[in-house]
C-alpha cells in the first residue's frame, strides 16, 4: 500500500484519519450498538455475526426500541412546545422513509399519527391497524381510485396538490355524500441547503402551489360544499439541519395563513419535516426539542406581529425517527487497492450495494462503515466500499477509513440506513432484496421478509408455464399492400 499520508490526499476534506478505526461514532450508530470483549459488534444486545449465521447477509436490522425513544422524544418535543404557546401539536410519521406494518404499529403506539402518500402505503397502515382518522395523504398525483380508497376508509387529512385535485376530490366526496378535511400544499419559496432532489419548496418543481396561486386554490376549495380546509401545508425539503430555514419558511407560510383568514379559520398549519441525521462523524444534527422549540417559537413571533391566534401545529419527520435505528449488515467478498495520481485507495466489495441503498447512486449521500465480526489493530487505510452491481456508481460508502487488514469474509456494518434503503430498494442485476429484522429486548424477528431467486423468477410470466393473457391485437406492419 501506498503511505497514509499519499492516501489522504484522497480523502474528501471533511474526513480524518481516526485514532481507532474500530470506535462507534455516537449519533451515527444506534443508541444500543457496542463492541463485546471479542470486538464483535452488538446491536440490541445481539452479536452482529450471530445475525449474519441466523440471517444471512445483506440484511437490514433495525432496532425497534430506538424507534420506539426517538418517536416518543420527538412527540414529546413537539408538544411542550406548542404548549408553551397554548396550542397543540400533532406529530405525522412520514411512511416514505419506512414503512412495513411493524413499523406502523411501533410509531401509532407512540402516539404518532402517519402520512401516507400512495394507495400502497396506505393499504399498509390501515392494514397494520391504524386508525383512519390519524392518517394524512400526500402526493402530487394521487389517482382518482386513490383519493377515493382514501375517502371510503374516512382518512383523517388530504394535502391537495394541485386544481385538477381539487375538483377530482369534489366529485368523490360529493357522490358519497360526506365531507372531507383537506390542507393546501404551498411552496413557500425557501431554498433549503440540501441536494436539489431533497428540496421541495422551491418554485420550480412538482409539488404544491407558489405563494403567488395559493389564495385562489383556496378560494376554490372554500366554494365546494365537500371540502373542509383547516389549513396550509409546507415541506422545504429532507436531511435539514438548523432551524434558520424552518423559521423562514414558517415567516412566508404565516403571512398566507393570515391573508386566508378574511375567508374562514384555518385551525392547522403543518410545517412537513426534513430534520436531519447524522451519517458521518462530521454531521451534526439539530437536537429535536431545539428544533420543536426554534419553530414554534418563529410562528408565534409571526402571527404576534400579524396580530392573529397561532394555529395549532403539524410535523412530518421521518428519517428523523426511524434513520439512526437501522444497519445494514454485508459480507465482504473481495478488496482491490487501485492507485491514483500517485495515492492508493482500497476497494471493499460487498454482497449488496445500489439494490438495498441507492442513495449514494442517487443524491452523493455520504455513509459510514466498521467492521462488525472483530477489531482490528491494523493501521486505518482509506477505503471505498462498493456492491456487486454492474455499474461504476455502485457505491456504498463513499469514503471512510477502516483498518488496513480488512479481507474477505469480514462482516461489515453501514449505520443510518433505517430511512430511504428498504424504501428507495430494487431487484437491480436480479439481485432480490434482503429481509428486514427487528431487535427488541435481545431477539431478533423478521419483519419483512427477504426474496429468493426463486421469488424472482416466480414473477416472470415466460418462465411460470402460464404467460398471463393480454389483450388481442392485429398485427402491425410497415408494408402497406394498398399502394
Amino acid at each position: 500500500m501506498s503511505a497514509p499520508s499519499q492516501s489522504r490526499s484522497l480523502a474528501p476534506s471533511w474526513l480524518s484519519e481516526p485514532d481507532d478505526a474500530n470506535a462507534l461514532t455516537p449519533l451515527v450508530w444506534p443508541t444500543a450498538a457496542t463492541r463485546d470483549g471479542d470486538g464483535v459488534l452488538r446491536l440490541g444486545g445481539i452479536p452482529a455475526t450471530a445475525l449474519r449465521e441466523h440471517f444471512g447477509t445483506p440484511l437490514w436490522v433495525l432496532d425497534e426500541d430506538e424507534v420506539r425513544a426517538t418517536a416518543r422524544r420527538t412527540l414529546d418535543a413537539f408538544r411542550a412546545a406548542a404548549a408553551l404557546h397554548g396550542v397543540q401539536a400533532r406529530v405525522y410519521y412520514a411512511g416514505k422513509a419506512f414503512l412495513s406494518a411493524e413499523v406502523v404499529r411501533w410509531v401509532t403506539e407512540e402516539g404518532l399519527a402517519v402520512d401516507v402518500c400512495t394507495g400502497g402505503e396506505l393499504a399498509v397502515a390501515l392494514a397494520a391497524g391504524a386508525d383512519p382518522a390519524r392518517l394524512g395523504f400526500h402526493g402530487n398525483n394521487k389517482s382518482v381510485a386513490e383519493l377515493e380508497a382514501s375517502v371510503e376508509a374516512g382518512i383523517g387529512s388530504i394535502v391537495i396538490d394541485s386544481l385538477i385535485e381539487i375538483e377530482r376530490l369534489a366529485a368523490i366526496v360529493d357522490r358519497r355524500g360526506v365531507r372531507q378535511s383537506v390542507l393546501l400544499r404551498v411552496n413557500s419559496g425557501v431554498h433549503a441547503e440540501t441536494h436539489d432532489f431533497l428540496a421541495t419548496a422551491h418554485e420550480d418543481q412538482k409539488f404544491g402551489f407558489t405563494l403567488t396561486d395559493a389564495a385562489a386554490a383556496a378560494s376554490r376549495i372554500r366554494e365546494l360544499p365537500g371540502l373542509d380546509l383547516v389549513g396550509l401545508h409546507c415541506h422545504i425539503g429532507s436531511q435539514i439541519f438548523g432551524t434558520a430555514g424552518f423559521e423562514e419558511s414558517a415567516s412566508r407560510i404565516v403571512e398566507l395563513h393570515a391573508e386566508l383568514l378574511a375567508g374562514g379559520e384555518l385551525p392547522v398549519l403543518n410545517l412537513g419535516g426534513g430534520f436531519g441525521i447524522a451519517y458521518t462523524s462530521v454531521d451534526d444534527p439539530t437536537p429535536i426539542e431545539e428544533l420543536a422549540m426554534g419553530i414554534a417559537d418563529a410562528v408565534a413571533r409571526q402571527c404576534e406581529v400579524r396580530g392573529i391566534p397561532i394555529p395549532n401545529l403539524a410535523f412530518e419527520p421521518g428519517r428523523a425517527i426511524v434513520g439512526r435505528a437501522g444497519v445494514t449488515l454485508y459480507e465482504v467478498g473481495t478488496t482491490k487497492p487501485v492507485e491514483v495520481d500517485g495515492a492508493e485507495r482500497l476497494y471493499v466489495s460487498v454482497d449488496g450495494g445500489m439494490s438495498d441503498n441507492p442513495r449514494p447512486a442517487l443524491y452523493g449521500a455520504e455513509f459510514s462503515a466498521r467492521i462488525a465480526s472483530r477489531a482490528s489493530d491494523s493501521e486505518p487505510v482509506l477505503v471505498r466500499v462498493v456492491g456487486k452491481h454492474c455499474e461504476s456508481g455502485d457505491v456504498v460508502v463513499d469514503a471512510e477509513y477502516l483498518p488496513g487488514d480488512v479481507a474477505p469474509g469480514d462482516l461489515l456494518a453501514v449505520p443510518a440506513t433505517g430511512a430511504y434503503c428498504f424504501s428507495l430498494a430494487s431487484n437491480y442485476n436480479y439481485v432480490p432484496r434482503p429481509p428486514v429484522v427487528a431487535l427488541r429486548g435481545g431477539e431478533a424477528r423478521v419483519i419483512v421478509r427477504g426474496e429468493s431467486i426463486d421469488d424472482l423468477l416466480a414473477r416472470d410470466a415466460g418462465l411460470t408455464g402460464h404467460p398471463e393473457k393480454g389483450i388481442d391485437m392485429p398485427v402491425l406492419s410497415d408494408r402497406s399492400e394498398d399502394k
